[in-house]
């Protein structure tokens, strides 16, 4: 049959539809590996004619000719026998072993006698192979044929008429072969025939059939046995000639017969696993032509020279890392061409790999998991498959199975660090770097590879994305703005990782972010604190002692640390050596008690410095005034209002002096009794401080050391000049420990010198 012809439809056969029958990958494999001489049409199902089939070739004379094919199914997996018979078609004609035939009779051979003529080959089998023989029409011979125990037809030449050498020496015969094939073939052969002597006894042999036992892989030239036969004649008519009849050119280039001694020797490399028995026939002629015929038989032992041959016949690769255990993976077919024992096989695998194999169908093997897999830890897989035989000694084989792991999203990106800090100065520029993150991912490719961005947030109310942004390749962070020390010191955001997988997979960490401050503000002074045109004055008493409290630069300053510690310093004053300021509280006192020769009115220059660098500063301006009473003050005195307001002004003259002297009675009397008391009064004169509260902002916090006044020095009791005419305003002070200003300002020096005399006196025990 021609390649391709259909011989069947096997997924009919099975009961499958064509879709299922596909989709669990059907193939054909030999069995023994032999030649694959059939294949599937996966479309239609057909078993189809692969490689051009020779049933001569395959099976020479046997009746039956069977090809064992193996139909493989996966899904699951299933294996089924094919067993396909191969019918003979007369595709051969006879042919004779010689083309011609020699024959030598003796003139006296009777009529009747018969000379074996041998047989014709025909490699076809039945009615293809050879039915009959006919000879050329002749004078002195007809023909017989007869038929062996095998079914196999051979002829005779049989003497019709006696022969007259002196007549006619030699005959020359057409002998024709024919077969029972459509169309009918056939062959010829020429037979010689010499008129001889008579010759009136054969060869004999010692035995009808010879057998013997053969080793496979003997060496060439290993003697196998003899064969000897006799004739009872003389001389010429008794020399034998031994010699193969009827024999395959195969066999016949395995073993040679000494056409004298008889001995059968090996000439070819004998193989158990090609053919297992031999059986000729030999023949013994004498010199005359007389010829008989015996079997020789040679039996082929099988010994353990094949290693077993492993086949890979469906692997699953790469495989998931993820795959449960028990997963098949593979399929392994193990063959061994020895017989018995010596193809007994067993099959195993190295040890440390998370794989077994499982026996299947026959010679089949499954490779499946035991364990979980992990990609990240181990990639891929060297499979040793071992397999050894029972032979003695026993053979083996190893191949190794090369599996890769293919990788899943299992892992997300770990960052390097539990948390991140970022410290940026104040005052940055835009899109300068502030730190960078970094996150890895073990696994593959895509599913590997790291982005980065900023999760959604607030800072100050405003978007996160507005301060910060991250490079989502690299992990960069760099600032979308400038910060500002003074409005935050520090913020929090989330940074995200996530890898490329399907899905993916994603981490966050926490970046700190602090602002460390630089000296960008200057000292606020806080007061005295300019209002217009006016200007805050202080009334010193004439008694004041040296280290008396006169009055307090209040400043602050908006940044922090070391930037926002303020020192305070007299630049300028009208008395260098009257008053000195506290270089960290602000503080004014006298150095020296005040004497009659010291100016009425002092001026004093205070600058303010923070200790940056480089360092800032603020200046204000103090106006002091030395006297117990405002009378006594010429500036107050002459200051005029407009015109049109002076009568009004000095009726309130006269009721503030009134009230200052109810005032300043009752303070008296409460002087006397604190003097009875042997109390020290010595903060009375740190009462005449009159600091406004309403100058503090709200956002300032009091803190000692930085240039933030006290709670303890808040006041509600103002003193302002802002006209002609002067306007007080007396209210009552927070600290119970203050006096108020009518008591200060309308003591005499006498008063001053009764309540400072005794300096001994603790400030805390004084109350008013």
């Amino acid at each position: 049959m021609k390649r391709g012809s259909v011989i069947g439809n096997i997924a009919k056969d099975l009961g499958l539809e064509l879709s299922r029958f596909s989709a669990r990958k059907p193939r054909i494999d030999a069995e023994d590996n032999n030649a694959l001489y059939c294949g599937i049409n996966l479309n239609t199902g057909d078993l189809i004619v692969h490689e051009r089939i020779d049933r001569e070739g395959l099976c020479t004379k046997k009746a039956s000719c069977v090809i064992k094919q193996e139909l493989v199914l996966e899904n699951p997996l299933e294996l089924h026998r094919i067993n396909i018979r191969v019918q003979d078609i007369n595709d051969n004609s006879p042919q004779f072993k010689e083309d011609l035939l020699k024959l030598e009779i003796r003139e006296l051979a009777s009529k009747g006698t018969r000379f074996l003529l041998g047989e014709a080959h025909d490699a076809d089998i039945g009615d293809n192979a050879v039915q009959g023989y006919s000879l050329a029409q002749n004078d002195h011979f007809k023909l017989n044929v007869n038929t062996k125990g095998v079914g196999r037809k051979y002829c005779e030449l049989v003497l019709d008429k006696e022969l007259d050498r002196e007549e006619k020496k030699e005959i020359s015969l057409l002998l024709t072969a024919f077969d029972g094939g459509s169309p009918q073939r056939s062959g010829t052969v020429v037979i010689h025939v010499t008129v001889l002597d008579a010759n009136d006894n054969v060869p004999v042999f010692s035995q009808n059939v010879y057998k013997a036992s053969l080793p496979e892989n003997s060496p060439l030239d290993t003697l196998v046995m003899t064969v000897s036969a006799t004739d009872a004649d003389d001389g010429l008519n008794s020399e034998i000639t031994y010699g193969f009849d009827h024999v395959s050119d195969d066999n016949s280039e395995v073993f040679s017969l000494d056409p004298k001694t008889g001995e059968v020797r090996v000439v070819k490399n004998i193989d158990y696993e090609k053919v297992s028995s031999y059986e000729m026939q030999i023949s013994a002629k004498d010199g005359l032509g007389l010829v008989s015929y015996a079997s020789l038989i040679i039996e082929v032992s099988d010994i353990n020279d094949n290693a077993p041959a492993i086949s890979l016949k469906s692997l699953s690769n790469p495989i998931a890392e993820n795959v449960s255990p028990g997963t098949e993976v593979g399929i392994i077919n193990v063959q061994d061409r020895d017989s018995e024992k010596n193809r007994q096989v067993r099959c195993s695998i190295q040890q440390g790999v998370p794989f077994k194999l499982l026996p299947s169908i026959k010679n089949y093997y499954s490779l499946v998991t035991t364990g979980q897999l992990d990609r990240e830890l181990v990639s891929d897989y060297n499979i040793t498959i071992t397999a050894t035989d029972e032979g003695s000694p026993p053979l083996s084989s190893s191949k190794t199975v090369h599996l890769a792991v293919a990788d899943i999203n299992d892992n997300p990106p770990v960052f390097e660090e539990h948390s991140y800090s970022a410290y940026v100065t104040e005052n940055n520029k835009p899109g300068s770097k502030l730190c960078s993150v970094s996150a890895r991912d073990p696994d593959w490719r895509q599913n590997g590879t790291v982005i980065y961005s900023l999760l959604p947030g607030e800072v100050n109310g405003a978007p996160v994305s507005s301060y910060l942004s991250v490079n989502g390749d690299t992990g960069v962070i760099h600032a979308v703005r400038s910060f500002d020390y003074e409005q935050f010191r520090s913020f929090k955001v989330q940074v995200m990782a996530r890898d490329n997988g399907s899905p993916p997979l994603s981490s966050n960490v926490t970046v700190s972010v602090f602002i460390s401050d630089v000296n960008d503000n200057s000292p606020q002074i806080l007061y005295p604190a300019p209002e217009g045109n006016s200007f805050m004055t202080e009334l010193v008493p004439k008694a004041a002692h040296g280290g008396s409290l006169v009055s307090k630069v209040i400043a602050v300053d908006a940044d922090s640390g070391q930037n926002a510690w303020l020192s305070y310093h007299i630049v300028k004053s009208t008395d260098q050596g009257l008053f000195t300021i506290g270089l960290h509280s602000g503080e004014i006192r006298t150095q020296r008690d005040i004497s009659e020769s010291d100016s009425m009115k002092q001026n004093l220059i205070v600058a303010v410095k923070d200790n940056g660098q480089p360092s800032l500063s603020a200046t204000c301006a103090m106006y002091l005034l030395i006297s117990d009473n405002l009378a006594e003050v010429p500036e107050l005195k002459d200051i005029s209002f407009e015109e049109k307001n002076s009568k009004l002004t000095s009726y309130l003259i006269i009721a503030l002096v009134s009230v200052s002297t109810f005032f300043l009675t009752f303070i008296i009397i409460i002087l006397g009794l604190r003097f009875c008391r042997r109390r020290k009064p010595r903060l009375l004169f740190d009462g005449a401080v009159a600091i406004p509260s309403a100058y503090l902002p709200p956002n300032y916090a009091d803190v000692d050391g930085t240039g933030t006044l006290r709670s303890t020095y808040n006041y509600d009791t103002y003193l302002t000049t802002g006209s002609r005419t002067s306007d007080f305003k007396f209210v009552t002070s927070y600290n119970d420990n203050m006096l108020s200003a009518d008591q200060t300002l309308r003591k005499s020096p006498t008063d001053f010198a009764d309540v400072f005399g005794d300096s001994d006196g603790s400030p805390e025990s004084n109350s008013y």
